[in-house]
């Protein structure tokens, strides 16, 4: 049983007690203090054995990094920690599952500029750096992201901003990568004024697992500067209720409070969010930090993710377990990137029962079915379940 899921704890300075304040709450100490090497993280935990061996291969793959402010969230003591599972490398991600891609959503065939995907007919996916604060182990970009996979990301931003001034379609620019609040607010401001000089570009977007990961870059000169930009607004991506700290609420706050609309992102893992009960608490826990629950992605089919894999079913579950069970600012979109680039398709539970030329059988989050006129008439709860 789970407990306190929704509780806000500040973990600091946790295996740090010699760090003064000052220090742990500087985005660039927390940068350069980052576990990234076995022995750094054999002097802190003891590792399983299929996570010594991943952490050693995990330089062919995708390299290991781990902000002081996320390890502090691990349960050093449990082999199964949700957190854990989610940033050290294990054995099971050198096996290649059928199926499995290097790139599953298809982004490079949609890649009319280096750096730039086009792939939806209005907006754009602009990657504008290779390196995240921390490194998820079931990374969609392992490919080319923290300089160890089998790809080199390449970026022409010039060249990516005289396509979207031509591209007079384009009217949404999702700003990724790697994660641009790593970028210095002068770097990522310049993007920003440069993108909000071309006319037809109505809205921007940040994707960003830093105010997750490193809180601390979500300074209040960094969300000043934001502000100038709108409408902006950002994706975070949060998939357990112990990663909403007190410092995590704070900075989402600040974005908040400068105006920012905050959405989240999940992806369904196994042994991290694959119940209901931590879901509820998850998407409960997000609103009361000011975001809103947006997607829960199925894990994309990257390869060695078949550890982290979830059934379709389970899916379906938890969504069944949410609506009409909680808030529907709470019920986030279940959804399915196409393998190849055919995008997000949305996954729900069966809730249309039948349909003729007449009328529509619904059922309700109760099990009850209800009976809608398609032409005149009233909507009435079916006397027979359909």
């Amino acid at each position: 049983m789970h407990t306190n899921l929704k509780a806000f704890r500040t973990h600091a300075p946790g295996c740090w007690p010699d760090v003064d304040a000052t220090q742990w709450n500087d985005w660039k100490w927390q940068m350069k203090n980052r576990i990234t090497s076995l022995a750094q993280l054999e002097a802190l935990m003891q590792l399983t054995p299929q996570e010594r061996a991943g952490t050693i291969l995990s330089g062919s793959k995708l390299a290991l990094g781990i902000t002081p402010h996320f390890f502090n969230l691990i349960d050093r003591e449990d082999p199964l920690c949700p957190i854990r599972r989610q940033v050290i490398p294990r054995l099971e991600e050198t096996r290649i599952a059928p199926g499995e891609l290097a790139d599953p959503c298809g982004e490079d065939s949609r890649m009319p500029v280096p750096g730039l995907v086009h792939r939806y007919p209005d907006r754009v996916l602009f990657l504008v750096t290779d390196r995240c604060a921390s490194y998820c182990r079931y990374c969609t970009r392992s490919r080319v992201v923290s300089g160890a996979g089998e790809q080199e990301l390449h970026i022409e931003f010039e060249e990516a901003f005289r396509y979207l001034e031509t591209h007079t379609e384009v009217r949404d620019v999702l700003l990724s990568g790697g994660d641009p609040l790593l970028l210095s607010d002068d770097r990522l401001e310049s993007i920003l004024r440069r993108l909000r000089s071309i006319e037809h570009i109505e809205f921007l977007r940040i994707g960003s697992r830093i105010p997750i990961f490193m809180p601390q870059r979500v300074t209040p000169e960094l969300c000043r500067m934001l502000q100038r930009y709108h409408p902006l607004w950002m994706s975070v991506h949060v998939n357990h209720p112990r990663e909403l700290t007190v410092e995590v609420k704070e900075a989402l706050g600040r974005l908040a409070d400068h105006g920012v609309p905050l959405g989240n992102q999940s992806v369904l893992l196994s042994g991290v969010n694959d119940e209901v009960e931590i879901m509820k608490a998850l998407v409960q826990k997000l609103l009361i930090c000011r975001v809103r629950p947006y997607y829960i992605y199925q894990l994309d089919l990257i390869l060695g993710s078949s550890h982290l894999q979830v059934p379709l079913s389970k899916g379906l579950e938890i969504m069944e377990a949410l609506r009409g069970h909680t808030t529907g600012y709470a019920v986030p979109q279940y959804v399915i990137d196409a393998p190849g680039g055919g995008g997000k398709i949305p996954i729900n539970p069966d809730y249309q029962i039948y349909r003729d030329e007449e009328k529509l059988v619904l059922r309700n989050y109760e099990g009850k079915m209800f009976e809608y006129p398609l032409k005149n008439g009233v909507l009435k709860e079916a006397a027979v379940p359909c």
